[in-house]
């Protein structure tokens, strides 16, 4: 069985929305091999998990839940301490649950490969084969733009020259 290398960059990507995403990656419902007991699941490698985004203020109210089995033992965990903890946690966690609820989802869980970064393993990289489209487009920054682009670009009315910009 062949499987496919796929790279998915995750700047500026709403974790959960990405989950949806790359779950038909990691489990293999895309192929017209697929079978429901078949493991045809391709290999997703995440790169810039560190910067993923969350839309408002869902870095403070988001909290995952953790049992150590003791008495007493409940503790949650806000996205944005597990983010400092594990750049590569929330995207982690929003996969797994995104995923089907059987015994197959520890086996796909194995095919996914994150980083924090965009340094990936030279091993991993020569394996890589196909790229997955982000859900949404990465603006450019105000410095990447040259002179010459500001100085053309339409302006809506003309300030007066004694205007104070506060």
């Amino acid at each position: 069985m062949i499987q496919v290398w796929h790279l998915f960059d995750a700047r500026w990507q709403n974790p959960f929305h990405a989950a949806k995403l790359l779950v038909p990656y990691l489990e293999g419902t895309y192929k017209p091999i697929y079978a429901p007991l078949a493991q045809v699941g391709d290999h997703v490698v995440i790169i810039n998990t560190k910067e993923i985004a969350l839309p408002g203020q869902e870095w403070r109210w988001r909290a995952y839940y953790h049992h150590t089995l003791y008495k007493k033992g409940a503790s949650y965990t806000r996205a944005w301490e597990l983010h400092d903890k594990d750049p590569t946690l929330v995207m982690k966690k929003a996969i797994y649950a995104a995923l089907s609820k059987n015994l197959q989802r520890r086996y796909n869980m194995k095919h996914l490969h994150l980083f924090p970064d965009d340094k990936v393993p030279d091993e991993i990289l020569e394996n890589i084969s196909n790229q997955i489209r982000p859900l949404r487009l990465v603006p450019r920054s105000l410095d990447t733009y040259t002179k010459e682009e500001v100085e053309s670009f339409p302006q809506v009315f003309d300030f007066p020259e004694d205007h104070i910009v506060r």
